[in-house]
């Protein structure tokens, strides 16, 4: 009987054993506002931010098919981390800001629809203006993907997570952008904000 009883639910308790392994979306995308608000600050205002949303592991319900078996999961990654690479990245950019904004507000660079910057037009420039805003664009646009790969590093995120992480500050570029600044759409239209 007793055998019979452990070849059952031993079993069962073995298999009620999940770990659970995710990426964290919404923790990426609080640390992706606060890195844009820290880097673009109050020059990129673009207005009121939605409330962050539930998602977290404390704040999803959770089920369990036996009441005595305890859930295992992955150790949350350090979002907020703060590594010398990721402290350079952002310090490079929110310098180059303030040599960039004239030619945001000028709409002579725009936000992309996958947050990095473009020269949209050249009208209105001379030759030296034209080598500046062309250098930084390109400057930021490293710096931005150079602080989606450390933030990946930072937190252990395999390489292709990358492309995710992009997405998710494409996201907080765009609505940290200021009223009349050009936003490229998914189509690929440029508009004003």
């Amino acid at each position: 009987m007793l055998k019979k009883f452990l070849l059952v639910f031993v079993p069962v308790l073995t298999a009620c054993v999940t770990v659970n392994i995710y990426f964290p979306a919404a923790a990426v995308q609080r640390a992706a506002d606060r890195i844009v608000e820290e880097t673009w600050g109050d020059q990129g205002k673009g207005g009121a931010k939605e409330p962050p949303k539930s998602g977290s592991l404390n704040n999803e319900k959770r089920y369990a098919w036996i009441s005595f078996v305890s859930e295992a999961h992955a150790q949350q990654p350090d979002i907020n981390v703060s590594n010398p690479a990721i402290r350079g990245i952002k310090e490079s950019i929110k310098t180059r800001s303030g040599s960039l904004i004239p030619f945001m507000d000028k709409g002579n660079a725009g936000i992309g629809r996958d947050g990095l910057l473009a020269v949209r037009t050249t009208d209105g420039l001379n030759l030296k203006e034209r080598s500046e805003v062309q250098q930084l664009v390109d400057a930021e646009n490293r710096d931005r993907d150079n602080l989606y790969a450390e933030i990946a590093k930072a937190n252990n995120f395999p390489r292709e997570r990358v492309g995710d992480i992009k997405a998710i500050f494409a996201k907080s570029w765009t609505e940290g952008a200021k009223a009349g600044w050009w936003i490229q759409d998914a189509q690929g239209n440029w508009r004003k904000k």
